[in-house]
């Protein structure tokens, strides 16, 4: 197998994955049923990495994963080439609406072990889609999914992604989509699981008009390590791109956020945005930001900001001057930031699941 990438490259500086490597994960075990959310959506359901037919809808446009050689610079995609065994194959025809789907991942681990979905989503001409995909799960496990987008001209997906796993699980997920002319990539992940965890997106603007917003939440506690990597490709004329990230960091936690934005010289008119803001609730929490502009391009709009911090005293102060006792102003403000976080998601089935995922998080502070 691939060996995992260590520190001394760049792109995993701030990610150590020693921990990860010094365990010996064996095969998956045979799954049982588990309770899925209450969400009335057609779904496709992963227990321990193995496609459920019984809990699973069916769906015209799905097909069964297929197996295929690969060879990849991105070691975690590489290794899942090589070990892959399950996964999906999403095909929307052109100008279908395909509606809302679940894709659910629930891992239960009596020893140690390690899956590898490969899942593959492309959309036709005009077509649109949203995933809500989920990953959950108890126990020690290693969760390494890969994910390939194809959205052709005027396509529209939204993919919004909630990692709660267990807490004394991994999570290194790959994604990589081709964005064509006047399609459009929305993504949101929300990170709140996981003893260590990485969400690594390739985008390529590959035709005039492709848009991609790349959007996060991190929620991180005592010693949860949460990455979330980003490389935007723009390759044609007249593309915007946007990534926002929101962070609330406690305990002894650490957030990393890469967020780089490549310009072609053939690129103009780029319109390339960055942000993370990231919210200490301890001494001990720790953020690293790392924005990257790689511009070949002369006439290009591109700009990069980021803010950490602490709760505002005056603010804090403004609230209890009000009569609110200190424990709930604090809660106020944590929460009004969260939101924040949240604006992103304008679907209302992600939302009400990202809002019960955050006061959960919340609730055991």
């Amino acid at each position: 197998m691939t060996a995992l990438p260590s520190k001394k490259l760049e792109a995993w500086r701030y990610t150590d994955l020693a921990p990860l490597a010094a365990i010996s994960f064996g095969a998956p075990p045979a799954a049982v049923a588990q309770q899925l959310p209450a969400l009335d959506l057609p779904r496709l359901v992963f227990l321990n990495g193995v496609l459920s037919q019984n809990l699973s809808s069916s769906l015209a446009f799905a097909q069964p994963f297929v197996p295929g050689a690969e060879t990849s610079a991105q070691p975690l995609a590489q290794i899942n080439a090589e070990q892959a065994r399950d996964g999906v194959t999403l095909t929307i025809p052109d100008g279908v609406d395909a509606g809302t789907i679940l894709v659910i991942s629930h891992a239960s681990a009596g020893e140690p072990f390690a899956f590898h979905l490969r899942h593959r989503i492309t959309l036709g001409q005009g077509a649109s889609l949203t995933i809500i995909d989920i990953a959950k799960g108890d126990g020690v496990y290693w969760h390494n999914p890969v994910t390939d987008i194809s959205l052709a001209a005027g396509a529209q997906l939204r993919h919004y992604r909630l990692q709660d796993e267990s807490r004394e699980a991994y999570n290194l997920s790959t994604i990589r989509a081709h964005i064509e002319a006047g399609a459009a990539y929305e993504h949101f992940t929300a990170t709140i699981g996981a003893k260590l965890s990485r969400t690594e997106i390739h985008a390529a603007l590959v035709g005039e008009q492709a848009t991609a917003h790349l959007n996060a939440a991190q929620l991180l506690t005592d010693e949860q390590h949460g990455d979330f990597t980003t490389v935007v490709a723009h390759k044609a004329p007249n593309c915007p791109s946007r990534q926002t990230v929101r962070s609330v960091l406690a305990g002894l936690s650490r957030g990393v956020f890469q967020g780089r934005i490549e310009v072609d010289r053939i690129a103009q008119k780029t319109d390339g945005y960055q942000m993370s803001r990231a919210l200490l609730l301890s001494p001990y929490a720790e953020m690293d930001i790392k924005p990257e502009l790689q511009i070949y391009a002369d006439d290009v709009k591109c700009s990069h900001g980021a803010t950490i911090g602490t709760l505002d005293d005056a603010q804090l102060f403004y609230l209890r001057s009000r009569g609110i006792p200190e424990a709930e102003a604090r809660s106020l403000l944590i929460r009004a930031f969260l939101d924040e976080a949240l604006e992103p998601v304008q679907h209302a089935d992600a939302r009400v699941l990202f809002d019960a995922a955050i006061d959960n998080w919340w609730r055991v502070q």
